[in-house]
C-alpha cells in the first residue's frame, strides 16, 4: 500500500456560493476559481492549492445533499479503493450515506456518518 496523507480533500458546504466565496477570499486574501463538478450536482468554487504539495485542497460547494452550519464540513480520507472502507462503516456503527460513486477524472467517493453524526468522505483513484 502507498503511503499518503490522511486527508485528501474537503468541501464547506454553503447557501449562498457569492457570498461565501467573497466572504473566504476577503478573510484568507486568496481568489476562488470555478471548478466544474463532475457529477454536475454542485457548484462549487475550488481554494488555491498545488495537489502535489503537503496538505488538502478544498472547495466551496453548494449541495442539495447538504448544508452549511454544525456539521456542514466534509472531510475526506485518502484511500486505495473507497469501498474497502466504506465496507467497514456499518459494522463499526456508522451508516453509509450514498455508496461508492465516480467523481470523473478525480475517482470515486463514498459519503458516510460517523457515529456522532458527522458526515465524512472516502476517496480513492479506483
Amino acid at each position: 500500500m502507498t503511503e499518503m496523507n490522511a486527508i485528501g480533500w474537503f468541501d464547506i458546504y454553503v447557501n449562498d456560493m457569492e457570498r461565501a466565496a467573497a466572504f473566504y477570499q476577503t478573510v484568507l486574501g486568496r481568489e476562488l476559481q470555478p471548478l466544474g463538478d463532475p457529477t454536475g450536482e454542485n457548484q462549487m468554487m475550488s481554494f488555491p492549492a498545488d495537489m502535489s504539495a503537503y496538505g488538502a485542497g478544498g472547495a466551496l460547494s453548494k449541495s442539495a445533499h447538504s448544508s452549511p452550519g454544525p456539521g456542514g464540513t466534509v472531510v475526506y480520507f485518502s484511500a486505495e479503493d473507497c469501498a474497502v472502507e466504506e465496507a467497514r462503516v456499518n459494522e463499526a456503527g456508522g451508516v453509509v450515506i450514498r455508496p461508492k460513486f465516480s467523481i470523473g477524472e478525480f475517482g470515486f467517493v463514498s459519503l458516510c456518518q460517523d457515529t456522532e453524526g458527522n458526515i465524512f468522505g472516502i476517496s480513492s483513484m479506483k
